[in-house]
């Protein structure tokens, strides 16, 4: 693990940003209306394709997944819970490009399995005490929150972001306007947020 620590931040910053603009694109174009978003991976059309079957609701479920995994990562806010939850949604389109025998694809969902496992295994740290018998050495953490105004603003960005998907069938244009926006608050609130976090660490190391 030591050798994971070692590798530049940037790597995993690369990574998940990567990662989430993948599954972020994928899960809103396969949403929008006439998928009119533009999408870094397919198939845009499987909620139509398994409504054939009775699990249209299924298809939507998992572009709503894809959704908020992708911001979950590309905003390193949440990237660790980001990482855990995007593991299964891989490796089952992993599963399914192999038993349709896709050509080409499943190699590409291979690569994306190994970049998924490359964020877990760098955050082992955060993750080996669900893996421990011994609890009572373990530290207590309470769980606070520095910036409940930026949590908020975070939590406003993801829902309108959400609300953009149906809106998109009444007003396209608007609807982009919204999730752009929304996006840009969600960067936004993190960057201002790095930077009270780290004025913080300064204050308290002078």
């Amino acid at each position: 693990m030591n050798l994971l620590k070692r590798h530049h931040p940037k790597v995993i910053f690369m990574i998940r940003l990567g990662l989430g603009l993948i599954f972020f694109t994928a899960g809103m174009s396969k949403l929008y209306f006439e998928h009119q978003f533009p999408g870094l991976i397919g198939p845009v059309w499987l909620e139509e394709r398994l409504a054939e079957h009775g699990l249209g609701l299924y298809g939507r479920f998992i572009g709503i997944s894809q959704i908020i995994v992708g911001i979950l990562l590309f905003t390193q806010r949440f990237a660790t819970i980001g990482a855990i939850l995007c593991f299964p949604i891989i490796l089952n389109i992993f599963m399914v490009t192999i038993s349709l025998q896709w050509q080409g694809t499943p190699y590409v969902n291979a690569f994306l399995v190994l970049l998924n496992l490359w964020l877990l295994a760098y955050d082992y740290h955060k993750l080996k005490y669900i893996f421990t018998d011994q609890v009572s050495p373990l530290k207590k953490v309470p769980l606070v929150r520095s910036h409940p105004k930026s949590d908020l603003m975070w939590a406003l960005g993801v829902i309108s972001i959400l609300v953009s998907v149906p809106l998109s069938y009444v007003s396209l244009q608007f609807a982009w306007g919204l999730c752009f926006s929304a996006v840009i608050l969600i960067i936004l609130n993190e960057m201002i947020s790095k930077k009270l976090k780290n004025n913080r660490q300064v204050e308290e190391t002078s």
